[in-house]
């Protein structure tokens, strides 16, 4: 067997690798923001490769990749494993669950932790044909993961061409949360129906219109620019009017500055029922503990908008009011993100934990998204 050493010519959607005692591990956010703000939350998320691959041509028949994985585990709930999702020449052929790796369990009654240790995974591709072809190995998105080995019975390739760059910045809903799998979250649906190159800034919970988020933004080279702003800043109760709306302009003013005609769709939160008139701080709700289902509460007072308290609803009005007051900037774009998952999607395909929306839910918004921003008058239609 052929082994390739796994370097950054062989994986997209991260800012940099870091080489640890297995191997090496993917990170989206580089080294000098981890160490500026080294918040746990914000550490966990942005070590969980959402919308990584790993990406090579080759005529093999036998391919392995060996991965370790760590996660948290909370008691008495159950929780899907992440997978690896494997396309070849863009078709799914693959989706294998991870199984093993490091966890910490975490008893929310309690308010305890355990670390447990188990052993690596190996994703084994066999009996492919044996002509030239593509592949793809996306990361789970919802688990930490060190790349240990690549295996193969014919030498890996590094994918040279390039298409276009699509940096995405959102919350856990664009990080993945309650996807099924990692090539099935939205960015990354609307990513092949756009055909281009996804890099995803998704993280969980911390889409808090971060200044050092705005100059990763601005210092990436990318070709289309999207921010999805709203549900964290409500659900953390972070803001009020009067520091969000110039947060925003300060975000986008920095994007700016390196990326001053790219098209930039700003994009303002889904329909979520619990913070749609009701601020946050949102939580875990205690009475879903046991049931094999954490569901999430906010536990403002409804209807307290008129103090300057941000709510959903509240969001999308600053934002599309925002918008049009840089109208001088012909290429930023308002998208309300009720247009892609609304009030009415809610009752089909409901929000399993009333947080985050489930598989179907994340198709729905990918593709709906890519028939606003790829069509042929859309912010993101290829150039003539």
């Amino acid at each position: 067997m052929i082994i390739t050493p796994i370097a950054s010519q062989f994986v997209r959607g991260i800012a940099e690798l870091e080489e640890t005692g297995r191997g090496v591990r993917p990170h989206r956010l580089p080294t000098w923001v981890r160490e500026q703000f080294p918040d746990p939350q914000l550490l966990s998320v942005e070590a969980q490769p959402s919308g990584v691959r790993v990406m090579f041509n080759t005529a093999a028949t036998h391919i392995e990749l060996e991965v370790h994985s760590s996660r948290a585990e909370y008691r008495g709930v159950v929780r899907p494993r992440g997978r690896i999702d494997v396309r070849i020449d863009g078709e799914r052929q693959v989706s294998d669950e991870l199984t093993g790796g490091d966890e910490i369990v975490v008893d929310l009654q309690a308010g305890s932790t355990e670390p447990l240790a188990g052993p690596s995974h190996t994703t084994i591709l066999d009996g492919l044909a044996s002509r030239e072809k593509r592949v793809e190995v996306w990361l789970p998105h919802n688990e930490t993961l060190e790349l240990i080995e690549l295996r193969s019975n014919a030498p890996l390739r590094p994918v040279t061409e390039t298409k276009r760059v699509w940096m995405h910045h959102g919350s856990s809903i664009s990080h993945g949360s309650n996807a099924a799998a990692p090539s099935e979250i939205w960015p990354a649906i609307s990513a092949r129906l756009g055909e281009v190159e996804l890099l995803n800034l998704g993280f969980g919970g911390s889409a808090m219109v971060d200044p050092f988020m705005a100059r990763v933004m601005r210092d990436t080279p990318a070709d289309l620019i999207s921010v999805k702003l709203g549900i964290n800043v409500v659900n953390a109760d972070a803001m009020r009017v009067r520091a969000f709306v110039p947060a925003v302009h300060g975000f986008i003013d920095t994007i700016r500055e390196r990326h001053p005609e790219t098209p930039l769709v700003l994009v303002s939160p889904i329909f979520c029922g619990i913070h749609e008139h009701t601020s946050g701080p949102g939580t875990f709700d205690p009475a879903s503990f046991g049931s094999g289902q954490v569901r999430f509460i906010a536990t403002g007072t409804p209807g307290d908008e008129s103090q300057g308290r941000l709510t959903l609803s509240v969001i999308r009005r600053e934002l599309a009011s925002l918008a049009t007051r840089r109208a001088a900037d012909p290429n930023l774009y308002y998208l309300d993100g009720t247009e892609l998952f609304g009030e009415d999607d809610a009752t089909v395909f409901p929000l399993p934990d009333d947080l985050h929306p489930g598989p179907d839910a994340h198709r729905l918004i990918g593709e709906r998204f890519a028939a606003f921003a790829f069509a042929p008058a859309g912010p993101f239609a290829p150039a003539p």
